[in-house]
C-alpha cells in the first residue's frame, strides 16, 4: 500500500456516504483534524482499532478498507487487546480466571 493509499480510500469512501470530515470523526470517536490528518498526510499509521471503527463508519470491510486481505481475527485481537491494557489488575485477574476455566472445560 503506498503512503497515503488508506487516505485515498478513506476519502473517497466518505465523499461516497456524503459524510464530511466531522461526520466521520463524530462516528468514530475522534476529532476533525485526525481525520483530515489521515486523508492528506502520508506516513500517518492509525491503530488497529481506528481502522476497524473507520470500515464499520464507512459501510465496509476492514480488508477493503486497507486493499488487501487481513485476517479479521488479528484486528479483532489488537482491538481485544487494548481494551484489555486499559483495565484494571482485578479485573485483569478476573478474566485470567474464566480464560483459565474455559481452557480446562475443552
Amino acid at each position: 500500500m503506498s503512503d497515503n493509499e488508506l487516505g485515498n480510500r478513506i476519502s473517497e469512501l466518505r465523499k461516497s456516504k456524503g459524510l464530511t470530515l466531522e461526520g466521520l470523526a463524530k462516528k468514530i470517536g475522534s476529532t476533525k483534524s485526525y481525520v483530515w490528518e489521515l486523508e492528506n498526510k502520508p506516513g500517518i499509521r492509525p491503530s488497529a482499532e481506528t481502522v476497524y471503527k473507520i470500515a464499520v463508519a464507512l459501510e465496509t470491510t476492514v480488508e477493503d478498507l486497507m486493499g488487501k486481505p487481513i485476517n479479521a481475527d488479528d484486528v479483532q485481537d489488537q482491538v481485544f487487546f487494548r481494551e484489555y491494557q486499559g483495565l484494571k489488575q482485578e479485573t485483569k485477574k478476573q478474566l485470567k480466571s474464566i480464560l483459565d476455566a474455559l481452557k480446562q472445560s475443552k
